[in-house]
């Protein structure tokens, strides 16, 4: 594969992508918020959901194909 090719692919990125760090988990290109409270947020992607867990979650970032939730994070589940 040649440099412009993977360039390409690296722009126009629509993998789902998750980060799951010590109080805060990033999600890249998901489709929209299907829920959002302070104890569990379901964001919505092609294949189907995250749910994230925990206590007071805050989303911290908001893009157009990435969010950045805070808070106390218990879990994080893929339906």
């Amino acid at each position: 594969m040649g440099i412009v090719n993977r360039f390409r692919d690296y722009i126009l990125d629509d993998e789902l992508k998750i980060t799951i760090l010590e109080d805060c988990v990033n999600i890249a290109n998901y489709k929209e918020i299907g829920h959002f409270d302070s104890n569990k947020i379901i964001i919505r992607h092609e294949k189907g959901n995250i749910i994230v867990n925990g206590e007071k979650l805050v989303v911290s970032k908001l893009l157009v194909d990435e969010v950045l939730i805070t808070g106390k994070i218990k879990n994080v589940e893929l339906r």
